[in-house]
């Protein structure tokens, strides 16, 4: 087993919400640390307050992961005698490394409102509001006969997907030819004499982002000292990703039961919704914490309903005019799921690169508003 290090983590946090998915106006990443640091106890909440900070120390965790930027404003100072200041300074001297992901977790496949659909019985899931589109590029390899598996094998790792397809790929036969100059190592062939191997043209679609990972693979796989491989960057887009979600529940509710079931199954003291509770209910929008933006999107795509929370007066009328119930289930309660989930699935991928670490969720973090 392996002792994994702060920038370890980040790297994991990367692979679950990619940083470039973010929001310009968002903050997030690592907040407070030092990278090199290890981190063998990991704590889980959604916000950075005095109570998470403390909770974190007391259980002698050197990385806490938050949902919401512990870091938002940029900071002229940092004093013991500002509230985010001072915090900033507990962590930094208990070695406290602080580790954000927001709007790049509310945007990721598998994030914030994937889970929050999921929770909800909110099926066939889209972006409500498309923000960016997966860069793709077409990697072509040349490979001799007989090696082209352990090559596609190395390459599919990191490779795109076409509609519900993926380890796709092209492969046809053709003749090579190099010569190995003096200092080489050729795996076929010898020193000064031009060689003709047949090969195959291995063709494989790849997600921008993975290609330096995919390239070092490809060169580990491939029996040459110097495989040939070409890049093209393709006009086709990938999977489309996006904030707030927009499905269908698998049977037709009405907003008054749709409120009833977004409270049981939240776990909520109680809900808000705006409408007629008699009107019907199955395309239901969606988006944690404070989603009001999205409103004209959920109307354009023909919502019913939009789940979220921090609704204000003047947003619930746009929303009557509009025809678009809504249902404010509070920033908390929207998005509090995340720590269960965030939690699981850091333990997941610390266990699968043999790294040795703790994963704790804060369970007792509390919404700040009291319903009576």
């Amino acid at each position: 087993m392996i002792t994994p290090k702060v920038s370890d983590i980040v790297g994991i946090v990367n692979k679950i919400a990619p940083h470039g998915l973010a929001e310009e106006w968002d903050n997030v990443g690592l907040m407070v640390g030092d990278p090199s640091t290890p981190a063998t106890r990991i704590m889980v909440a959604l916000d950075g307050t005095p109570d998470t900070i403390d909770a974190a120390i007391a259980d002698r965790c050197q990385l806490l992961l938050t949902h919401h930027p512990f870091i938002f404003r940029p900071l002229k100072h940092i004093s013991s005698a500002d509230p985010t200041g001072r915090l900033v300074l507990k962590a930094a001297s208990h070695a406290l490394a602080v580790i954000s992901l927001h709007t790049n977790f509310d945007i990721a496949s598998g994030g914030m409102n994937d889970l929050l659909a999921e929770r909800l019985g909110v099926r066939n899931c889209r972006p409500l509001k498309v923000t960016t589109s997966e860069s793709l590029v077409k990697l072509v390899v040349f490979v001799p006969t007989g090696h082209e598996e352990q090559v596609r094998d190395a390459l599919f790792r990191f490779s795109g997907v076409v509609g519900a397809y993926s380890d796709c790929s092209f492969q046809c036969a053709g003749t090579g030819t190099f010569k190995p100059l003096a200092g080489a190592q050729p795996f076929i062939g010898q020193v000064g004499r031009r060689e003709y191997v047949e090969e195959s043209r291995v063709e494989v679609l790849l997600e921008k982002r993975n290609l330096p990972a995919a390239v070092t693979a490809l060169v580990k796989a491939h029996p040459y000292e110097e495989p040939a491989f070409d890049l093209f960057p393709l006009l086709n887009r990938g999977p489309e990703q996006g904030l707030g979600r927009i499905g269908v529940l698998a049977e037709e509710t009405t907003v008054s039961a749709f409120a009833d079931e977004v409270k049981e199954r939240l776990g909520l003291a109680g809900v808000r919704f705006v409408g007629d509770g008699a009107r019907p209910v199955r395309k239901v929008a969606l988006c944690g914490g404070s989603g009001m933006s999205l409103l004209r999107d959920a109307q354009r795509q023909g919502a019913d309903v939009l789940v979220t929370g921090d609704v204000k007066y003047h947003e619930a009328r746009d929303a009557e005019a509009l025809g678009v119930a809504l249902v404010d289930g509070g920033h908390f309660g929207t998005e509090v799921l995340m720590v269960e989930s965030v939690a699981n699935r850091m333990a997941a991928e610390l266990a699968s690169r043999r790294f040795e670490a703790e994963v704790i969720p804060f369970r007792v973090e509390r919404d700040p508003f009291t319903w009576r």
